[in-house]
C-alpha cells in the first residue's frame, strides 16, 4: 500500500463561515477513528476566515475512498449544500 496525502481546500460563502466550520468540525472525531487514517487536521486561514484546509494522510487511496463514502462525509455534504463557495481536492504522494 502507498500512503496518500490529501489536501482539501474549502471556501465557505461569506454568510456561512461559522456554519461550515461547525459542520467541518463534526467530521474530525469519526474520521480519525477510521481504518487507515494517519492524520486528519483542519486549518482555517488567518487572513481569510472563509477558507478552510484539511491536511490528511491515509494508509492507502482505497481506505481514503472508503472515508469519502462514509455516512459522516455524506451527511456533511448534504448539510453544507449551498453553503460552499469553492472546493478543491489534491491527491498527493510523498516525493522526498
Amino acid at each position: 500500500m502507498t500512503q496518500l496525502t490529501v489536501i482539501a481546500n474549502i471556501t465557505a460563502k461569506a454568510d456561512k463561515i461559522e456554519y461550515v466550520k461547525a459542520e467541518l468540525l463534526k467530521l474530525i472525531d469519526a474520521t480519525r477513528k477510521e481504518e487507515g487514517c494517519i492524520d486528519y487536521d483542519l486549518h482555517q486561514d488567518n487572513a481569510n476566515p472563509a477558507h478552510f484546509l484539511f491536511y490528511e494522510n491515509w494508509a492507502s487511496r482505497e481506505l481514503w475512498q472508503a472515508h469519502i463514502k462514509s455516512a459522516h462525509v455524506t451527511e456533511y455534504a448534504k448539510a453544507t449544500d449551498g453553503a460552499i463557495e469553492s472546493f478543491t481536492l489534491n491527491e498527493m504522494s510523498v516525493v522526498s
